[in-house]
């Protein structure tokens, strides 16, 4: 069985699409442990609407927060906290897709970031890359962070419209994998993520 954490170096970048790509790809449940925000449209209901495998189960989320905070702070608000012991891997014999809450080292609470749950469910990490102003600096950063903790990082998966040069800065200064590339689809349907998943599939084998 394996175990992915879909990492992303910031918000916005495409987490839950790449979540529903590898999900339908390896047959996979999908979980998302901590959502903050947009609780009428939840990132689990987007995968379970793209994902066409009858194998697949969509976990229940430990934590749902109303404020699109960075977890700690939407936990504050909503008179809670989080603490990374309360946060259990679901119990499945399929592989596993877990989703990751904005960038990694985002705040769950005063001691742990997003980056010390990777570690906590010794997953492999998919980072999620997209190319806009910056994002040489973070994806470099988040790659630099997850090396330094020794966490396994399969690969990076860009999303968006392509930009060689800065995805060629990216490899050339990390040295990481690239699995593939995502590029902005006028629509996405399971048609469009079941393409995906064969191609990811075939590459992540």
């Amino acid at each position: 069985m394996r175990r992915f954490f879909v990492a992303g170096i910031g918000s916005g970048v495409g987490k839950t699409v790449i979540s529903a790509i590898l999900t339908q790809a390896f047959n996979a449940d999908y979980w998302k442990p901590i959502q903050c925000g947009h609780l009428d449209q939840l990132d689990s209901q987007a995968v379970q609407s793209l994902v066409s495998n009858e194998q697949t189960i969509v976990h229940p989320e430990r934590f749902k927060f109303s404020r699109e905070l960075s977890p700690h702070a939407a936990a504050k608000l909503d008179g809670m906290q989080i603490e990374k012991e309360e946060i259990v891997l679901p119990k499945t014999k399929n592989n596993l897709v877990i989703e990751g809450t904005d960038g990694l080292l985002v705040p769950l609470n005063q001691t742990n970031l997003i980056i010390d749950l990777v570690k906590y469910f010794e997953a492999e990490t998919i980072l999620v890359s997209k190319n806009y102003l910056g994002s040489i600096n973070h994806t470099l950063l988040s790659l630099e962070a997850l090396q330094k903790r020794e966490i396994r990082v399969t690969g990076v998966i860009f999303n968006g419209k392509p930009n060689p040069a800065t995805e060629e800065i990216i490899v050339n200064y990390s040295g990481v994998r690239v699995i593939g590339r995502v590029n902005e689809e006028p629509i996405l349907s399971k048609e469009v993520v079941l393409a995906y998943a064969s191609k990811f599939h075939r590459v992540l084998q």
